[in-house]
């Protein structure tokens, strides 16, 4: 997935292979051969963070999510996925929803009203005589629904009464126009590629100041009884908010630990998603670089070979290596060497410091032509600009510190492996 639906949802090329559909979390297509994830970034201003806590709190409570990459719909590969309870605020009225994208490219948290048991309601956020809708616009298009009141549970965690949005709500139907002009429809697990995006990235509210103080083109509406819909403010307390932002501990950013692939792909990979950023010891930063990221875009810096990228980002919801001038042999939209290639770059944050990193290019027909899912050399074509998707995230432990949150290395956002 890849602004701030915090500050700003990582911008990306709308990536789509001949054969399919783009999705958010993903594509489908023809033969077996996944359409690119798109970035999960929008092309959204940025937002006002959520006050910081004065201090790292230390915390006991349970922090580790399980993470994983399987198989998922439309042949999508690189799809991080994990299952988010939700509840009626304030009862043990719940529902545990599988196969949720795990989205370090946007903030909030989106779920199919599909995927609901008809017994759990959720109350509406109320927007002058009628109700609130949003429209959240990613790589691939966009999700479209009310937001909706919901305690959010994770391992050991509570984010109470916290407002999600639930994507093709049927108290919202209309779809306005503004909005479906920016892409695809991702309204279905057909298009959506998952039951929803868990979105936990450098933000906590994902439109912010912009929204709080004036209506904003393609973000909050108004909606009457009747289905029609107006764009208009929408309170900070009340925007679509990073979960992780709302614990009452750990609550700083997260960390994504995922073990490593071989060079062929491997069918599945279980991880951990992990609460706070020096608050546990679990979460301890150690000898990890940290790298600051722009306070209003999110990005960071990537030197490859000649070429530097301003617009460059890590992004768990993005399913590939997406290059710009990459120099090798292109299947679609898909990079397709020969043979492996393997390259070196350079990602630097605001301050300068820097990490110089390995990767690796595969061919793109052979992995999809496997029965793997998880891939650490699936690269994508794109145009201006460098998007450290999934595939970075294998064999490595990726740090990404909230917006103004107090860290044991100062305060986000910064990304640190």
């Amino acid at each position: 997935m890849r602004t701030h639906l915090v500050s700003f949802l990582f911008l990306s090329s709308v990536l789509c292979s001949v054969l399919a559909a783009c999705g958010g979390g993903g594509g489908s297509a023809a033969s077996g051969a996944a359409a690119p994830a798109a970035a999960s970034g929008s092309t959204k201003t940025p937002t006002t963070p959520a006050s910081a806590p004065a201090a790292v709190g230390q915390s006991t409570t349970p922090n580790v999510q399980p993470i994983a990459v399987t198989a998922a719909p439309g042949l999508t590969r690189n799809m991080l996925t994990t299952s988010v309870t939700i509840c009626a605020p304030g009862t043990s009225n719940c529902a545990t929803i599988d196969n949720i994208q795990v989205d370090t490219g946007s903030q909030g948290l989106r779920i199919l009203a599909s995927a609901l048991p008809a017994s759990l309601q959720l109350a509406a956020l109320p927007s002058g005589s009628g109700s609130v809708g949003e429209c959240a616009v990613f790589g691939g298009g966009y999700t479209w629904g009310a937001v909706r009141s919901a305690d959010v549970r994770m391992a050991g965690q509570l984010a109470a009464s916290l407002p999600i949005q639930l994507i093709a709500d049927p108290a919202v139907p209309t779809v306005p126009s503004d909005c479906a002009g920016t892409g695809l429809a991702m309204q279905t697990v057909a298009t959506l590629r998952a039951n929803g995006i868990l979105g936990v990235g450098l933000f906590a509210a994902d439109c912010g100041g912009t929204c709080n103080n004036s209506a904003a083109p393609r973000w909050y509406y108004s909606c009457a009884a009747s289905g029609a819909c107006q764009a208009s403010a929408q309170p900070l307390a009340q925007q679509v908010t990073n979960p992780v932002s709302a614990f009452p501990l750990d609550n700083n950013g997260v960390v994504i630990d995922l073990p490593a692939v071989a060079a062929g792909g491997a069918p599945s990979v279980a991880g951990s998603l992990i609460f706070g950023i020096g608050t546990q010891a679990n979460n301890v930063l150690g000898g990890a670089t940290v790298l600051r990221a722009n306070s209003q875009s999110g990005y960071v810096t990537t030197v490859s070979g000649a070429q530097t990228y301003s617009q460059s980002y890590l992004d768990s919801g993005s399913n590939a290596l997406f290059i710009a001038n990459a120099g090798l042999p292109e299947c679609g939209l898909w990079y397709c060497p020969a043979a492996t290639v393997s390259a070196s770059a350079s990602i630097r944050g605001t301050d300068g410091t820097s990490s110089t990193v390995a990767y690796s290019v595969g061919n793109s027909r052979a992995l999809f032509n496997s029965t793997n899912n998880a891939f650490d050399n699936l690269a994508g074509i794109t145009s201006n600009s460098f998007g450290w998707g999934l595939p970075f995230f294998y064999g490595r432990r990726i740090y990404t510190a909230i917006e103004s949150r107090l860290t044991s290395a100062g305060s986000g956002p910064y990304y640190a492996f």
